[in-house]
């Protein structure tokens, strides 16, 4: 609705809690603003009716854009904007926007639900997700993130990119002589100077101790001018670094080891193309240090026996050598609560493969595709069985979704076809979707959320806190559910940002009234401090590894 009549309007300024205030669209005044407002700008009411409102707006442009927006008849909704309540502090507002009459004139009606509380968590969050706290650089995570990027960009423009994995010579040393602070000053330095080897676009990151990171993009379509250029960075690095460096007035040297590793498109993964210059680096180590060296045959040898797997997988596909396991997730008194289904391949000859190995390969080749749908068939067969069961009527079933399988034009379609066919419950039926399937074109995501939300289904957000979920996405999802990933939950004891970031999350999701899971938790030290914070619901190996389902149903009657 993008047009409301006066005693609708009447209506919301009696009833809503938010900030409200009405602008003229004709010569641009405030007509109305409600206690609230007022008080937020500490202004008397007389002092705001009749000011233009363009000079509450920090950016006066965005007001400028949502006047023109309505008055091509769209409607303005939940809109992230900064809006000024003083004259030195302003506020992150969600910001919506109606056309109406106020009072015989043509005027907008605009509401505010401040979230500038939840946008600093949000902030504080990516900063101690994405960057390492000594150097400020973007860490693994981050680091992979960008990689897969990089990887999509060089295989649709066809120009060679390359990973450097730099490691400085000694460290240790150092450090134990030096002493940890003037240690943690090198590294400052020490990444001060790659940034400065580098282009704009390329990305240096630490992976933590002495180790960095370097992804240089597009190097050309020529392998040996790319190799060139490479190599041409890493001498530059390798120069750099040797320089000396000026602590309390000392001179210090240090040398770095370089490996080297050339990829275009995206026959490699992130994490394979991490493992080959941490080899390179080695190489260059066991070759006396403060060297280069490129990455080679090697890399060939695994794109083959990958090309060998995915030929496996097909037949997989036709054998039916999948099955499903299930992990438990469970309440605060440790009551099953349902679970999350695994596949797992049942090779004839090398017994059961790791999801790590196959679920990649079946992502690049689509097989996921299938595949997804095998998984979300046999789950809600299981299901419509269970419903027949008082042990078991309750269980929920949580069933992992790719992007791609996500994105298909009849996925709803699917859901309701499966459901309909099985006789499942949908309502104990959840979908798991990543941070990322889930913000990739986030109009379409939206719409077709809302059409499976209808069925009944729910939706949980898997891996949450690795990816780049903004408020006003979070705040539109049609989300029952927020899974806490297990990078987070493994070191929360021992790592204050660790646990900085699971406090943080929970706080968050109770404020959006979403319900939150731990993923991941592994001993009873994790699951107190979880709980702690405020999580009611856990998954792990402290409860139980994923399991085949008659030893699952087992351990029900326990």
């Amino acid at each position: 609705m993008d047009y409301i009549d006066e005693a609708q309007c009447r209506y919301i300024l009696d009833t809503c809690p938010t900030a409200v205030r009405i602008v003229a669209s004709s010569n641009h005044r405030v007509l109305f603003a409600n206690r609230r407002y007022i008080e937020s700008l500490g202004s008397a009411c007389d002092q705001v009716i009749g000011m233009d409102p363009k000079q509450f707006y920090v950016n006066p442009q965005d007001y400028e854009d949502i006047f023109l927006q309505l008055e091509q008849g769209l409607p303005v909704l939940d809109r992230l904007i900064e809006v000024n309540i003083s004259s030195n502090r302003a506020i992150q507002v969600l910001a919506s926007y109606f056309r109406l009459q106020y009072e015989n004139e043509p005027a907008i009606l605009g509401w505010f639900y401040d979230v500038t509380a939840l946008k600093d968590a949000e902030d504080k969050i990516h900063q101690i997700t994405f960057y390492d706290a000594l150097t400020q650089l973007p860490n693994r995570r981050l680091l992979m993130d960008r990689l897969s990027q990089v990887l999509v960009a060089c295989s649709r423009s066809g120009s060679y990119g390359a990973v450097l994995f730099v490691d400085l010579d000694h460290f240790k040393i150092f450090n134990d002589t030096k002493g940890h602070a003037v240690g943690d000053l090198l590294l400052v330095e020490v990444a001060r100077r790659l940034q400065l080897c580098v282009r704009k676009g390329d990305t240096v990151s630490r992976l933590g101790g002495d180790e960095f990171l370097i992804v240089l993009e597009m190097l050309g379509a020529d392998a040996e001018q790319a190799a060139a250029k490479a190599e041409m960075v890493a001498e530059k690095i390798r120069f750099a670094l040797a320089e000396p460096y000026v602590f309390d007035e000392r001179l210090c040297y240090i040398t770095s080891s370089i490996g080297i590793v050339l990829f275009i498109g995206q026959q490699d993964n992130s994490e394979d193309l991490l493992s080959y210059a941490h080899t390179a680096m080695h190489q260059a180590k066991t070759g006396g240090r403060n060297a280069i060296r490129f990455y080679d045959s090697a890399m060939q040898l695994a794109i083959e026996v990958r090309a060998g797997l995915v030929d496996e997988l097909h037949l997989a596909l036709e054998k039916q050598q999948f099955r499903l396991h299930y992990q438990v997730q469970v309440d605060t008194l440790r009551r099953p609560l349902g679970a999350e289904v695994l596949v797992r391949w049942a090779h004839p000859e090398h017994g059961l493969v790791s999801p790590a190995q196959f679920i990649p390969l079946a992502e690049e080749t689509g097989l996921i595709i299938p595949l997804g749908l095998w998984v979300l068939r046999t789950a809600c067969t299981q299901l419509a069985r269970w419903q027949h069961d008082d042990l078991t009527r309750e269980l929920t079933l949580a069933v992992n979704v790719s992007a791609k399988q996500f994105h298909e034009a009849d996925f709803v379609s699917q859901i309701e076809r499966v459901l309909h066919e099985t006789g499942a419950k949908s309502s104990h039926l959840k979908l798991e979707l990543t941070e990322s399937a889930m913000l990739e074109k986030i109009e379409d995501t939206v719409i077709k959320m809302r059409q499976i939300e209808s069925l009944g289904v729910k939706f949980s957000m898997d891996d949450f806190g690795t990816g780049y979920s903004s408020l006003q996405y979070l705040k539109r999802l049609p989300l029952s559910q927020i899974k806490i990933d297990q990078s987070f939950v493994r070191d929360i004891a021992s790592d204050p940002n660790d646990a900085s970031i699971v406090r943080t999350i929970i706080a968050m999701a109770k404020m959006l009234g979403l319900e939150v899971i731990a993923e991941g938790v592994e001993n009873d030290e994790q699951r107190k401090y979880l709980e702690l914070f405020g999580c009611s619901a856990f998954q792990g190996y402290l409860f139980s590894k994923p399991v085949p389902l008659d030893e699952f149903m087992l351990s029900l009657d326990k």
